[in-house]
């Protein structure tokens, strides 16, 4: 098993500065362009778990690359290069400080609410009389706040453009691009026999002119439903069978962590973390409808910071 890749620490020419994030390690260059790491480190409820997940880093990396490319039609995005399989680079925009989160169901965080006895979720009605993982009519868009640390908090379009968050201009584009991103999202995995059941896009702007940022459609970012079987498990009220990170989230809930105050995370084996890697990968495999190629698994982060360098020196 390759050794996961939880930190890096390079220094670039041009380099302004590193920004650690939960899981990707972020390089500003000249204030220009990124070199985002996606690393193997794992988060759970807005925590970063102690033990690293190996592949988890590629997994992610490579889906976002191939989403990116196949929704560039629909609005600009960040990527110029992957030049490691850990690793891309692109262009650096000013980021809107909301997450469009689109549901096209009702599961995860909105069943959580909706179970609470809530019908509103971000200002978007909820109908009477819905079960967990029922589709919803309509798919509904409900933002988060952009938090740099803690939680993102739900918030409501009317709120983002009452505290001028997002122009009116600019949210509406916002929401266009979500929707769109959604449908063409959800076009691709039922080609591979799955359904998109929800997912978060990010968006900044540069030159004027609005980039959809950071990962998309990865298991991270989204949930993912098979669709064999679907219509089944609803009617018996049985639990759906998903690809996403919902899996990690379960077994810490089942441990007794949420992420609240006074929770401790508990401890994860190496057989905990061998399983979670696997899972990963067959995420991959799912998603993307083809076998996943394991990247070289010694120096790595040699390897990372060569391919790097010489990528900024052809942009």
């Amino acid at each position: 098993m390759k050794e996961a890749i939880v930190k890096t620490d390079f220094n670039f020419p041009k380099q302004k500065n590193l920004y650690v994030g939960k899981v990707r390690d972020v390089y500003n260059i000249n204030d220009e362009y990124l070199a985002m790491v996606v690393s193997d480190r794992i988060s759970a409820f807005d925590v970063v778990l102690p033990e690293g997940i190996p592949f988890k880093g590629q997994v992610l990396n490579q889906i976002a690359a191939r989403f990116l490319d196949a929704t560039a039609d629909i609005v600009p995005n960040w990527k110029i290069a992957t030049p490691d399989p850990m690793v891309t680079v692109g262009h650096l925009a000013d980021p809107f400080m909301v997450e469009m989160v689109i549901r096209g169901y009702l599961t995860g965080h909105a069943w959580r609410e909706y179970k609470a006895g809530k019908r509103m979720l971000c200002g978007m009605p909820m109908p009477e009389g819905m079960k967990e993982n029922q589709k919803f009519e309509t798919p509904i868009i409900t933002p988060t706040t952009k938090a740099m640390e803690g939680h993102d908090e739900d918030i409501s379009r009317e709120e983002i453009l009452a505290q001028g968050i997002v122009s009116k201009e600019d949210y509406e584009a916002l929401e266009a691009y979500t929707q769109a991103l959604f449908a063409r999202g959800t076009e691709i995995a039922a080609e591979k026999d799955l359904i998109l059941v929800d997912t978060k896009y990010e968006f900044g702007k540069k030159d004027g002119k609005i980039y959809l940022i950071d990962e998309i459609h990865t298991p991270d970012s989204s949930r993912y439903f098979y669709s064999k079987g679907y219509e089944e498990r609803l009617a018996k009220d049985e639990q759906q069978k998903q690809l996403s990170k919902e899996f990690v989230r379960e077994w810490l809930m089942e441990n007794g962590f949420q992420g609240k105050d006074g929770q401790k995370v508990p401890v994860m084996d190496e057989a905990r973390v061998n399983q979670i890697s696997e899972r990963y990968i067959e995420l991959y495999e799912q998603i993307i409808g083809e076998k996943f190629v394991r990247a070289e698994a010694t120096s790595v982060n040699a390897r990372i910071e060569k391919n790097i360098a010489s990528c900024l020196e052809t942009i």
